[in-house]
């Protein structure tokens, strides 16, 4: 089943983040203020966006971005993701984005003062830094405090290297992501880790898997996951534990088993250091407010 999950700052600044890792596809829909700036970018997989009832159906292919913006009327998001799918959407409004580009107003088209009230579509490609920054966004999982700084301020970040004259200026800060190539072995190896979460490559293996050095693996996964790579994986297994026991339709011992733990004192450890509370009681608890 498709699922997303929200960032908003008091309706000005906000961030989706969908996932469809799912066999069938997800459909999302939403209301929103014509003030708001729509910028949707397609990580991977396919997507499309559907108008008037369906009547008019616009593609979001992966490594591009759709920008969008109609402040004579409402543009709400009737969102179609297919299976194994990844989109991140951020909305801004205009005033906040002027705000932001005061200086730039006439660099940036739709906020020169002779088009800020027409409307405005662009599609373009995703440059190698902006998937960094997305995929950062897309996988931080922790529920910290500051995970409403994190993602907004990456966010904040995207917009700067989407509307910067010089999109890849912070290359040399990580040789090993300057071309498209490596961004996608990285990719490949994070989805390798993935679908092998019980019994996942040696480091070394992986970096042989997906054609890459071990040192190139390791910088740049950390570069654009944030984390090292069995790190990430942690984080990863936990998070799919905790969907699993919300399905209902396994025990702890069943869970634990499924993510690679082969006893559940190791899993019932791991779950409580990442969510505050064992898994027997957040089985509890979900029953309690069901």
């Amino acid at each position: 089943m498709g699922s997303y999950d929200e960032v908003n700052l008091d309706g000005n600044f906000i961030v989706l983040r969908f996932w469809n890792n799912s066999t069938e596809k997800y459909n999302f829909q939403r209301l929103l203020s014509p003030e708001l700036i729509q910028f949707h970018f397609g990580l991977s997989g396919k997507a499309s966006f559907n108008f008037h009832q369906g009547r008019y159906v616009l593609p979001l292919q992966e490594s591009h971005l759709l920008q969008l913006y109609n402040p004579q009327k409402e543009l709400p998001i009737n969102l179609d993701i297919e299976p194994k799918s990844q989109v991140i959407s951020v909305f801004i409004s205009i005033k906040k984005l002027h705000s932001l580009f005061s200086e730039q107003a006439d660099y940036i088209p739709f906020l020169s003062k002779e088009n800020e009230q027409k409307q405005y579509y662009k599609e373009d490609n995703i440059s190698t830094q902006m998937m960094i920054a997305l995929n950062q966004i897309l996988n931080y999982n922790s529920n910290s405090p500051v995970k409403k700084l994190f993602i907004i301020g990456k966010a904040y970040e995207l917009l700067s290297l989407y509307f910067g004259k010089n999109e890849d200026s912070d290359v040399e800060q990580c040789p090993f992501l300057a071309d498209e190539d490596n961004v996608i072995k990285i990719r490949k190896a994070k989805d390798i880790v993935i679908q092998n979460l019980s019994e996942p490559p040696g480091l070394q293996e992986l970096a042989d898997q997906v054609g890459i050095s071990l040192k190139k693996l390791k910088m740049g996964f950390k570069q654009m996951y944030g984390d090292s790579v069995y790190s990430f994986l942690l984080d990863y297994k936990l998070e799919y534990a905790r969907k699993l026991l919300d399905s209902g339709s396994y025990n702890v011992n069943e869970v634990g088993l499924k993510i690679g733990y082969s006893t559940s004192s190791h899993f019932i450890a791991a779950f409580k250091k990442k969510f505050g509370i064992t898994p027997k009681k957040y089985l509890m608890s979900i029953n309690v407010n069901a």
